[in-house]
């Protein structure tokens, strides 16, 4: 590379002065803007030479440490960072919501609403309910006064074990798909948290996690006793939005050859609300 010229190599990021500053640097004179190499270098605390391996993509030892240290200079994304990681052909971080990226829980809200008048909700990493729609709230039972998160209530919520017609059977995926949750960032205490409460409050939920199954989230039929409408056949699927890494959004959908919809439909109709005094009994 040309000095003067931006990086491209397998650094792979362009620093521009216009939205990127590195302090004590100076970028008069240069025919295309850009940070020289030799800067990133001596801010990152590493030899020019290997720094140059670096970016040509060299067979050499690169830690963890180097690697954020770059990242720092750079003032790389959290996606840039994690693509970094890849091309030096480490385990890449695990991705942070960007600022710009934290007020689009409006957004997701209005998404869930969309999906009236079928069950919705938002959790976060540790499975805390995060938003809900009011489908969720008449099929489930969500509701303020409860724990707001969806393992601990699965295993402690009166109302929801009572209408889970199968819950024993669910019992046991919804516990291994929290498991691979925890892989996902196994340094993270927030989930062994959110284990000791359940442990606390569920011998079952204790013994099911000894088991050490781990099933990744997917798709999961639910079969729920509904003490207005009856019987309903539901699918619920966990979705991410890459922007927002820390949040899943599950949706439930009707499974075919069902009434499950047309129930719904009532359900959550001026006329099927009429009269209904929530939480209804289990």
């Amino acid at each position: 590379m040309l000095p003067g010229q931006q990086l491209l190599g397998p650094v792979g990021v362009l620093l521009r002065p216009d939205h990127r500053h590195i302090p004590g640097t100076q970028f008069v004179g240069r025919r295309r803007p850009g940070v020289r190499r030799e800067e990133v270098a001596v801010l990152a605390g590493v030899g020019v030479s290997w720094y140059q391996w670096l970016e040509q993509g060299r067979d050499i030892t690169v830690s963890a440490q180097v690697l954020d240290a770059v990242s720092r200079v750079l003032k790389l994304t959290s996606a840039e960072r994690r693509h970094l990681y890849v091309l030096a052909g480490l385990n890449p971080p695990v991705l942070e919501v960007a600022p710009a990226d934290r007020d689009m829980c409006h957004g997701l809200q209005r998404l869930i609403d969309a999906w009236m008048p079928f069950p919705a909700h938002i959790m976060d990493v540790y499975w805390n309910t995060v938003l809900y729609n009011d489908s969720a709230a008449l099929v489930f039972g969500m509701r303020p006064e409860i724990v707001q998160n969806c393992l601990v209530a699965f295993f402690t919520d009166p109302i929801y074990r009572a209408r889970s017609a199968h819950w024993e059977e669910v019992a046991c995926e919804v516990v291994a798909q929290f498991r691979a949750a925890c892989t996902e960032r196994p340094q993270d205490e927030g989930f062994q948290a959110v284990v000791e409460q359940a442990r606390e409050l569920s011998p079952r939920f204790a013994e099911l996690w000894k088991q050490r199954d781990v099933r990744p989230g997917g798709l999961l039929r639910k079969q729920m006793e509904h003490p207005v409408v009856g019987t309903l056949h539901v699918e619920s699927t966990q979705l991410r939005v890459p922007a927002r890494p820390d949040l899943a959004i599950v949706l439930h959908t009707p499974l075919p050859h069902t009434d499950t919809a047309e129930k719904l439909e009532w359900l959550t109709s001026p006329e099927g609300r009429r009269g209904l005094m929530y939480p209804v009994a289990g």
